[in-house]
């Protein structure tokens, strides 16, 4: 059964990677919401995770366990810098000039970490060791069940968040009529930047989670940023839920064709899909009509 083996590998790869995109694209829907502006900064916090729990644990001495709640707290508070000092003092400005923006700290952060850091990749050790897990005749990687787990997680978490405490309902108040939750007393610049936080908090958790298997370096965020991108395109720019489908979607989609096609056409079969999608629906597969887009 030699095609049941690899079709059991490339799907084990495709859910990874498309846990990987899910994160980083729930990150793109909820500022979408918050704030409808589109951070093209966002890859950048799933290197600024990776690289922070690497310089944690190797130059703070840190153990795992401590380095990644510290890496996050540190890619939330990127989070709300940009939208304090970059978004924020253009809010009146154009959609595309708030994109222009974003595109600008992203490499701004880029050429900073490289500086800071330099060009050479770094690791993370795997969480729960690297001896592969045998299933079906495939092999699947102890990190890479981290990864889907932690999606699992992340997605419960965000249920609760949403539905049971008043930061998120809040949040989704404002996503659904900012100034109808002003005029109730919502804080909207308070929501505004608990998103860019939340956001970046689950782009440095995408970096930390990869860094075991494909290692970190300062420029590994500009691909995973836009793969995360397409997620949400694909599963409706204003859909958490939708990212992640879009992301599962786009994982599997980049692993067959890479393993029964060409690995060369991996990246371009995921922005191939991504225009289907636009030109047949442009909501995406999740996304109301008639919601606004650039």
């Amino acid at each position: 059964m030699r095609g049941l083996d690899e079709f059991l590998q490339f799907l084990f790869s495709g859910l990874t990677r498309g846990s990987i995109y899910a994160l980083v694209g729930i990150g793109f829907a909820i500022i979408y919401n918050a704030s409808h502006v589109i951070n093209f900064a966002q890859g950048e916090f799933v290197m600024i995770g990776g690289m922070a729990a690497v310089i944690a644990t190797t130059k703070l001495g840190l153990p795992l366990v401590a380095a990644i709640p510290l890496a996050l707290a540190f890619a939330a508070l990127v989070g709300v810098a940009l939208e304090k000092f970059a978004v924020e003092p253009a809010r009146g400005a154009s959609v595309v000039a708030i994109i222009i923006i974003t595109i600008g700290a992203s490499i701004f952060i880029r050429g900073a970490v490289e500086v800071a850091i330099g060009k050479r990749d770094h690791s993370l050790p795997a969480f729960s060791g690297e001896v592969p897990i045998a299933i079906g005749g495939a092999t699947l990687q102890p990190q890479s069940l981290w990864v889907m787990g932690s999606l699992v997680a992340v997605v419960v978490f965000l249920k609760w968040f949403f539905e049971s405490t008043r930061l998120g309902k809040a949040m989704l108040a404002t996503s659904h009529n900012r100034l109808a939750a002003q005029l109730v007393g919502i804080e909207v610049r308070h929501i505004l930047l608990a998103s860019f936080a939340l956001s970046a908090a689950l782009g440095a958790l995408a970096g930390i989670l990869t860094a075991p298997i494909t290692l970190t370096r300062y420029d590994i965020g500009v691909m995973l940023g836009l793969k995360g991108f397409c997620a949400a395109i694909l599963g409706g720019l204003g859909s958490p839920y939708g990212a992640i489908a879009g992301g599962l979607a786009l994982g599997l989609a980049e692993a067959m064709t890479g393993g029964y096609v060409s690995s060369g056409y991996q990246d371009a079969v995921a922005f191939a899909i991504i225009l289907g999608v636009l030109f047949v629906r442009p909501q995406g597969l999740f996304g109301r009509a008639g919601t606004e887009r650039v």
